[in-house]
């Protein structure tokens, strides 16, 4: 659904996009990940015709961006950072109005006002003014008037941003049903959960290159760190665990053993096992692997590309 090869932009001196490869295939989730600065918005409104690229071949939907915008734009829906819902209009009101600015027919545009109004469960409050929404209701209004077009795909940008938990778990539901229907997502987000949750791929933008891509689990193994951690009830079980495994990491105070070790099964039994023939018994165990948030922290800088 999108290729990309050497993409650039820059604004005078500052580079935002230092020729980045991507692929996304159809009916996927794919998540542009990267702390602040790093080029995530500036790629999405390349890729959405809003900007003009400097350099890079360009595919979305199988046009160019630069050449055939209206076919891309045909094929797209977009949500910004920040809702772009019209307060004084009613949730019916708003998605009417973008029927009419995609030239529907008057009675299918009010026949898919209504349909999206049922999909995104705004029916009871079609008739309320937007600006008495909640949060979480305007963002997925926002995201239903991106899908008046029926788009084959739709680029989120921040989609969850300021959004309470359940709000934001229930837009990973949306989110999942329009992947189920077929459409392609292109999501930016900071909330790492959730594109552990959600994509397919992942690739982690910093400083205008891209520094990794793969699946969340191909994108864990890249960080070292992962290890056990064992509690003790007593002193003398915790020196006698420290002596068996020729532990560094011990905590007297906590009576807690530090340990590398990946978690698995077979890592596990022969850590009981040590500890059984030392008659060390454990109180408890705790097993971290790295998750994304070490990933982010690993592989983009410390202080955001201004």
């Amino acid at each position: 659904m999108i290729t990309v090869t050497g993409l650039r932009k820059a604004y005078g001196d500052h580079t935002v996009l230092a020729g980045i490869d991507l692929h996304v295939p159809a009916g996927s989730i794919f998540a542009l990940l990267g702390p602040n600065g790093a080029g995530k918005t500036t790629t999405v409104q390349i890729l959405s015709t809003l900007i003009d690229a400097d350099a890079g071949e360009i595919r979305v939907a199988g046009h160019d961006p630069a050449t055939e915008p209206d076919a891309v734009r045909a094929a797209i829906g977009v949500t910004g950072q920040f809702a772009a819902v019209d307060g004084l209009l009613t949730g019916r009101e708003n998605l009417i109005l973008m029927a009419d600015l995609h030239h529907l027919a008057r009675a299918r545009g009010r026949s898919r006002a209504d349909e999206l109004l049922e999909q995104f469960d705004l029916t009871d409050a079609a008739g309320k003014q937007a600006s008495a929404y909640s949060g979480g209701m305007r963002r997925r209004l926002d995201i239903a008037m991106g899908l008046v077009g029926e788009p084959r795909l739709v680029f989120l940008d921040e989609p969850t941003a300021g959004l309470d938990p359940r709000s934001r778990q229930a837009m990973w539901q949306t989110v999942r049903a329009l992947v189920a229907d077929g459409v392609t997502i292109f999501l930016t987000t900071q909330y790492l959960e959730e594109a552990d949750q959600l994509a397919d791929r992942i690739a982690v933008l910093d400083g205008g290159r891209l520094v990794a891509e793969g699946t969340a689990d191909e994108l864990k193994r890249l960080v070292p760190g992962g290890h056990i951690t064992l509690r003790f009830a007593d002193g003398p079980a915790l020196r006698a665990a420290a002596v068996a495994l020729d532990a560094a990491a011990v905590d007297s105070a906590q009576l807690t053993i530090q340990v590398p070790g990946d978690g698995s099964v077979r890592t596990l039994r022969a850590l009981l096992t040590t500890l059984d023939e030392a008659r060390a018994e454990v109180e408890s165990l705790t097993v971290h692997t790295p998750d994304l948030d070490d990933v982010f922290l690993a592989l983009t800088a410390k202080e955001p590309v201004r």
